[in-house]
């Protein structure tokens, strides 16, 4: 009795042993699996984290004082400036009919000589060519038969109006002479005019001389720009013989669209530039505004008087240009404050640095949009907040942007 009592306790207890042991192992696998579970949540927490600082942006860069010292960097708070709003336009070079000029015959005649070449510069009044021909004789032995026959009619006209005067003469006879006089005083006039065109010197012709070939001169001061005629060819009359332009009177003709018209005065600054004076930026001014608009497209044309007169500018070169409308105070910074990386445009943030005792500058892009652009100036417009008081550097971003490169490059290997 006394063993078998034995041998139920030993039963119980060898019971009692295993199950907490099986316990202690199912406690062991849930404590496991949990710690499982938390490990799996913090290397999830810990991609998140990462891809997060990959999409904050380009990061910073760290100068020692040393390399900020030795780079000039300026550093300061965002400044306002006034700058001018922009109108982008392009144009040709062009001149106003005035300065331009088509030289023709006023008879028809033969060319004897041409006394320019193209793009000689020319004087007004200046002999251009000859010619020559027979009705251009013709018409000074006529002008002189003419003239001398007005010489007779002015005296038998002073003689017959001394006779009606005195009474002796009759009206008549008195009317008749007066209105040949006038007639013939007509057609002198007439001739002289001819003449005169044809740059002959009447006087000349009076006292008999009669000139085998005409000048043909320059109507205004110029260049050749074309010479249309060769020697012995025959030129109705009106017909071109060269074409002059006065280059000195080049303008800007800048076609503005609708949209900006309103924006354009008379009085403004344009800057522009032109292929044949490459790498050089050239200014004129607006000194008459179309009234009317063209159709297609709608654009009113706008004239400004170039600055610089030392190039070689032909009418009908293509141009390119700004016309720089009201001023207006906005934050700006120099252009080397600003970069642009990948299609965005960015300033860097500034502050003091701390590490291992040591100062130093932090820099930090900032994303921002920029505006209108004056004189070396451009318009910052923040797409955030910015702290009041934060500090900008002022220059030398393309540098900074490459210390941040070279610092993500290294950091990568």
């Amino acid at each position: 009795m006394k063993k078998h009592a034995l041998y139920l306790l030993a039963l119980i207890l060898t019971i009692f042993f295993f199950t907490g042991c099986s316990d202690k192992l199912t406690d062991n696998s849930d404590l496991g699996e949990g710690k499982n579970q938390e490990n799996k949540k913090e290397d999830t927490h810990k991609g998140h984290a990462h891809e997060d600082h990959g999409e904050e942006g380009l990061g910073t860069v760290h100068l020692s004082a040393l390399k900020f010292n030795s780079l000039g960097i300026k550093v300061d708070t965002l400044p306002t400036r006034s700058l001018s709003g922009v109108v982008d336009v392009n144009g040709r070079l062009a001149l106003f009919p005035q300065h331009k000029a088509i030289v023709t015959a006023i008879l028809g005649a033969n060319v004897t000589a041409i006394k320019v070449i193209e793009g000689e510069k020319v004087k007004k009044g200046q002999i251009l060519a000859y010619l020559s021909h027979p009705n251009l004789t013709n018409l000074q032995t006529a002008y002189i038969r003419t003239y001398n026959q007005m010489q007779y009619l002015e005296k038998e006209f002073e003689r017959q109006k001394r006779l009606y005067d005195e009474g002796v003469s009759s009206g008549k006879i008195y009317q008749q002479t007066r209105a040949d006089y006038r007639a013939i005083k007509g057609d002198v006039k007439g001739f002289e005019a001819q003449l005169e065109q044809l740059s002959i010197n009447v006087r000349k012709i009076r006292d008999g001389n009669i000139y085998k070939t005409v000048p043909v001169v320059s109507p205004i001061d110029g260049n050749i720009k074309k010479v249309l005629v060769q020697i012995g060819q025959f030129v109705n009359a009106q017909a071109e013989i060269l074409r002059i332009i006065n280059i000195d009177h080049v303008h800007v003709d800048l076609m503005v669209f609708e949209k900006d018209a309103n924006k354009v005065r008379k009085g403004q600054k344009v800057s522009f530039t032109v292929e044949s004076v490459p790498g050089k930026t050239l200014s004129a001014k607006i000194f008459s505004v179309g009234k009317n608009f063209e159709q297609n497209p709608r654009i009113v044309h706008v004239h400004a008087e170039i600055d610089q007169k030392e190039f070689l500018l032909i009418p009908g070169m293509y141009i390119n240009g700004k016309i720089f409308t009201e001023s207006m105070s906005v934050i700006a910074l120099p252009e080397e404050a600003i970069i642009v990386e990948e299609g965005k445009s960015y300033i860097f943030m500034a502050e003091v640095h701390q590490e291992d005792g040591k100062t130093g500058w932090m820099f930090e892009p900032i994303e921002i949009k920029t505006g209108a652009s004056d004189e070396g100036w451009v318009e910052i417009n923040l797409l955030e907040p910015f702290p009041k008081g934060a500090l900008v550097a002022w220059n030398n971003a393309y540098y900074l942007i490459a210390e941040m490169k070279k610092s993500e490059t290294s950091h990568e290997h």
